[in-house]
């Protein structure tokens, strides 16, 4: 093989895995905007069904970009027009981030008050039927009402 065929290799080699690499950024941006549409919506963040598959796919990107930072894969990309596309679809996919992450936030803080509510529900339950006052004590006998009726 001479060295022009290698090079030929290698960049053709290095467009594939651009290529690739693009097809997990797409998928992986379409997912999280399925999960901001879900999340619009104002379903709860724990019943969403893409955290397993969004997780997988982000484990996958994050190795990728790790093994670049390390320099055991390179991405250079001589062709302009992919290289162009590739960052193209990392814009869209951070794009995408950062309103999952507002969304998901707001999902987090939603859940938060529904249970504080849901909890002072109870406290408020507990201190009507409790037969001790806010300092401790047994508390003074609750006047009952009860009435008579002649007519019965």
């Amino acid at each position: 093989m001479s060295v022009a065929e290698a090079r030929t290799t290698n960049a053709a080699n290095g467009d594939v895995r651009i290529k690739s690499l693009i097809t997990l950024i797409d998928t992986l941006t379409a997912l999280v905007a399925e999960e901001n549409a879900e999340l619009a919506k104002g379903l709860p963040a724990s019943r969403l069904k893409q955290v397993d598959e969004k997780n997988r796919l982000a484990e996958m990107f994050e190795r990728t970009v790790a093994e670049c930072a390390a320099g055991t894969t390179s991405l250079n990309v001589r062709d302009r027009i992919l290289r162009e596309q590739l960052l193209e679809r990392i814009l869209k996919l951070r794009m995408a981030m950062d309103e999952n992450l507002v969304r998901l936030r707001a999902a987090i803080e939603a859940s938060n008050r529904r249970i504080e509510a849901v909890m002072q529900a109870i406290r408020e339950q507990i201190a009507a039927v409790s037969p001790y006052g806010a300092s401790g004590r047994v508390a003074a006998a609750r006047a009952v009402s009860s009435g008579t009726s002649r007519s019965a």
